[in-house]
């Protein structure tokens, strides 16, 4: 007898242990979708937060750079018309050689993007792929 009530004993422990043993199927459900809507945003609200993020910092930082890029090549521009090779003495439109400052200007830029893209596809390229 004192078997039983040990028994008992334990089984009553085992249910105060384990409540979830005396929940129903609506309980369940219910705890399942919690679950799942939980989980959903943990994985798509807040990663879609920090790439707004990451973008917005991206972006900034890409108009600074092109900004910067803009400036430096009139800056090249402007001095390179201030060069007495290409004014001819006296004229006041240019010279013969006017649109020598635009081509060179026109070549660097050309050669300043190409190296940026080179960057960024060797960058795409060693990023691992995520699947």
């Amino acid at each position: 007898m004192s078997d039983t009530r040990e028994r008992r004993g334990t089984d009553k422990t085992r249910n105060t242990l384990r409540p979830d043993l005396r929940r129903g199927p609506v309980a369940e459900a219910t705890e399942f979708k919690d679950l799942v809507v939980a989980y959903a945003r943990q994985e798509t609200v807040e990663p879609l937060r920090n790439l707004g993020h990451d973008l917005a910092v991206g972006i900034s930082g890409a108009i600074c750079i092109a900004t910067g890029v803009l400036f430096w090549m009139l800056a090249l521009l402007r001095g390179l018309q201030e060069i007495d090779v290409f004014n001819a003495p006296g004229e006041v439109s240019g010279g013969r050689f006017s649109w020598a400052p635009y081509t060179i200007v026109a070549v660097v830029g050309a050669v300043v993007a190409a190296i940026f893209l080179r960057k960024l596809v060797k960058f795409a390229q060693q990023r691992p792929s995520q699947g």
